[in-house]
């Protein structure tokens, strides 16, 4: 049980500099590349689970969590070894994240949904295409983890436990194996086409046979690397998608590959017929070339995904009794209290403990300047402190944390398949089964016309039909469409969202807290005596300082000096002495009472009216009410400017809401709706053809909510009407809603030319294959530069920001 010093004890993986994490491990001290990795090890030997690093031996392993024995699976049901991964959601269900490893194309995804969904136990198991992860929901009292591991194994695909770190590593060797493949396969086209180059011109120039001998078995010697080495990973997905008695695209892949080298075997032995080991390789390097690419495109979308969990540090510095600790961001509990420097990252939600500080939200909310805090603020875990080093109290482990939270919203929405998306999965796995007997047909056909070119005509045929851009023409995009949505400060939660957001007819908008701040200001203030405006203001503000109404929130950017004494009323106002002078502020008749008078007729408009006076009379009006979002008035103007009626629901009197819906430019207005009403109108609506998209932030927009076909919910919402919404709007800027609009309308449009042009593709290339006027290399080029169009196409997406 010993390792190399400059590699970890656990994963193997080398030791970052300067980092020194040890553990005693049988009288002998062992480095780790980081806590996590100890923790880890800990679990494990204090489970008496030794003989799992028994088992593995001193060999560095490829992969640092490949999964070899029941020994080892048998780990991954220990809660302390989940806990990266796996999370509980009630009393019956966890859920766990995994990577899967060995995915190619649609057929595989719906093979290992297959599968798992009809395990015992299982409720759910989805897989996102585009970046290979999965997850899945199930109940470990029925079933253990383990044995569901044990049964994605069964089927030929490799489930590592998905975080950021360890999908990173496994998208580096993926791409190291690439790379040599293609290497192989490179050089070898290269040498065998320079020899069959040799073989055409001796055909015309009459080359001796025995030099036409030497040439065909050095092509073989050459190809032969290329196709159990090169072109091993087709052949290992065929005898496992043939096993489990389901097609996929590497079947007919390895029949091309495999007959046409099998084909010039034969006759270079028999010395008779044709040899095919150029077009064989040629075949090979060109496929793996394409998929290179459609890798590189996938690890792209995955990093982007990661660059959300990954702002979150890996360490934190508790303040103790004994001073500062240096500790891992997964110790940290409810009550610890942090040091976060200038220039890093909060490590977990909390409560600002410094006079002030400012802290750069861009990577939650998507918006550039940072935002100021003072002392009592809530801190988000992930986002950066600007100024000085400040202290923190943390209020929440980092599983619970708002972070946290986004991430599994964001995952479910990528694992959340849209229709467009069932329906290609399941086109691709009929079309594999279609080329198959397609190619049985032509090469009928042409043995009957010309023996000779059947082989190569129906290896064309295999090739050239490949289901690749069909099967990536819709995940691609969602998976594109869905990062860039994030990085505008638009979190999908559902993968519907893209879709429906398209076919949108009518946008509808709550007035509180969403079309408005939601936060009482004050909006003017009529003088009723000789004093200022300025003076009359800071007099209320220094009153409804010791009030806890809402109401004062209104005044508090006036507060200048303090009260004496001050006694709230409920329900009626604030009583309270300056200077010796008593002053009462609230409703009119509270006021009047201490001046003995009826009170003034207050100003005509909209609002909250509130009178201020003292013993000699009324001193001034002042009107509160609730503020438009600066941004409102554009982003209505947007939408409208797409075609969209814009609408506004809300339970507010008609007066306010009317008066909101003018400065606003909104026509269709409802006012003095119970929650019940809201529901009620949306569901008239759509169920009279609209296509309605709600955007609401509180208790009451729940049900609405719920019941419209998309739904938006505010930053500032509260956490149950975030749930029951589609999407989350966590820059708070309305400005973002006409941006997604026009971002789903693009994703549609151009999930339909993918689709489209692998059609047209198809349609076009079969018959020229069946025909014979493709040639095995250029049915290979043609099919990967389908997928590359596919995969280039949709990642436009990623630049519409």
């Amino acid at each position: 049980m010993s390792n190399p010093k400059d590699s970890c004890f656990h994963c193997a993986t080398p030791i970052p500099k300067g980092v020194k994490v040890e553990l005693s491990i049988d009288g002998k001290q062992e480095s780790f590349c980081c806590p996590a990795c100890r923790a880890v090890t800990q679990t494990i030997l204090g489970s008496g689970l030794e003989k799992y690093y028994q088992h593995r031996g001193n060999q560095q392993q490829e992969r640092p969590t490949e999964i070899e024995s029941e020994d080892q699976l048998a780990l991954y049901d220990n809660e302390s070894i989940q806990a990266p991964f796996v999370r509980t959601i009630d009393s019956d269900r966890k859920e766990a994240l995994f990577v899967i490893e060995g995915i190619h194309c649609a057929a595989c995804v719906w093979l290992l949904e297959k599968h798992l969904t009809e395990q015992v136990g299982v409720t759910s198991f989805t897989v996102n295409l585009t970046n290979h992860r999965a997850r899945l929901v199930w109940n470990p009292s029925e079933k253990p983890l383990g044995e569901l591991m044990a049964a994605i194994i069964s089927i030929g695909y490799t489930p590592h436990p998905f975080t950021p770190n360890q999908e990173e590593k496994l998208y580096e060797q993926e791409q190291k194996k690439a790379m040599r493949r293609l290497g192989v396969a490179g050089v070898g086209m290269m040498q065998v086409m320079m020899m069959s180059s040799a073989l055409y011109l001796g055909d015309a120039f009459f080359m001796e046979e025995h030099i036409q001998n030497f040439i065909r078995w050095t092509s073989f010697i050459v190809a032969t690397p290329v196709v159990f080495y090169a072109a091993r990973p087709f052949f290992n997905a065929a005898r496992r998608d043939l096993r489990t008695r389901h097609l996929s695209m590497d079947v007919p892949v390895s029949i091309a590959i495999g007959g046409a080298y099998i084909a010039s075997v034969w006759a270079t032995i028999t010395q008779s017929g044709e040899v095919y080991y150029d077009s064989v390789s040629m075949f090979t390097f060109f496929l793996l070339i394409g998929r290179f690419f459609e890798m590189k495109a996938r690890h792209r979308t995955g990093m982007a995904g990661n660059e959300l969990a990954n702002i979150l540090p890996a360490s934190a510095t508790r303040l103790t009794e004994t001073g500062e600790q240096l500790v891992p961001v997964s110790e940290l509990n409810p009550g610890d209290r942090v040091l976060v420097k200038p220039g890093h990252s909060i490590p977990a939600d909390g409560i600002l403990f410094t006079q002030h500080t400012s802290i750069d939200e861009s990577a939650l909310t998507g918006e550039p300047l940072p935002v100021s805090k003072a002392l009592g603020d809530p801190l988000v875990g992930g986002t950066i402190n600007m100024e000085q080093a400040i202290e923190m109290e943390i209020t929440s482990s980092a599983e619970q944390s708002r972070m946290s939270s986004i991430l599994n919203l964001l995952d479910r929405a990528q694992a959340d398949k849209p229709k467009a998306a069932q329906i290609a999965d399941k086109v691709a796995s009929y079309f594999v089964a279609g080329v198959l007997l397609t190619a049985v047909v032509v090469s009928l056909i042409w043995w009957q016309i010309s023996p000779s070119d059947a082989f190569w005509v129906t290896l064309s045929v295999l090739v050239v039909t490949c289901p690749c851009a069909l099967s990536l023409a819709t995940p691609t995009a969602l998976t594109a469409a869905i990062g860039s949505l994030r990085k505008m400060g638009l979190l999908v939660t559902r993968g519907h969202v893209l879709e429906s957001l398209a076919q949108c007819t009518a946008v509808y908008f709550d007035k509180t807290g969403t079309l408005t701040t939601g936060k009482l200001t004050l909006r003017e203030t009529t003088p009723l005596c000789e004093q200022s405006v300025d003076e009359l203001n800071q007099l209320a503000a220094a009153i409804e300082s010791r009030s806890e109404h809402p109401i004062a929130s209104a005044f508090a950017p006036y507060f200048e000096y303090s009260v004496e004494e001050a006694t709230n009323h409920v329900g009626r106002g604030v009583e309270g002495t300056i200077n010796g002078n008593t002053y009462r502020i609230g409703k009119p008749g509270f006021v009047s009472e201490l001046f003995g008078n009826q009170p003034p007729t207050h100003p005509e408009g909209t609002g909250i009216f509130l009178l201020m006076g003292n013993s000699s009379g009324p001193l001034a009006w002042f009107s509160i009410d609730d503020q438009l979002r600066p941004e409102a008035i554009e982003a209505v103007k947007q939408i409208q400017a797409l075609g969209l009626p814009v609408g506004m629901l809300t339970g507010d009197r008609e007066a306010n809401a009317q008066r909101i819906a003018s400065e606003l430019g909104i026509d269709h207005v409802e006012a003095h709706l119970s929650p019940e009403d809201k529901l009620a109108r949306v569901k008239a609506m759509q169920n009279n053809g609209e296509r309605i998209l709600m955007i609401g932030d509180g208790i009451n927009d729940i049900p609405v909510l719920s019941g419209a076909q998309t739904s938006i919910a505010m930053n500032g919402a509260t956490d149950l009407a975030k749930t029951s919404s589609d999407a989350v709007l966590v820059s708070s800027d309305l400005r973002r809603i006409p941006g997604s609009l026009n971002m789903a309308r693009k994703t549609r449009n151009i999930i339909r030319q993918n689709i489209g042009w692998a059609l047209l593709y198809n349609l076009i290339a079969l018959p020229l294959a069946a025909s014979g006027f493709i040639a095995p290399w250029m049915a290979a080029i043609g099919m990967s530069l389908s997928s590359l169009i596919v995969v280039g196409n949709a990642l436009r997406l990623t630049k519409q920001l």
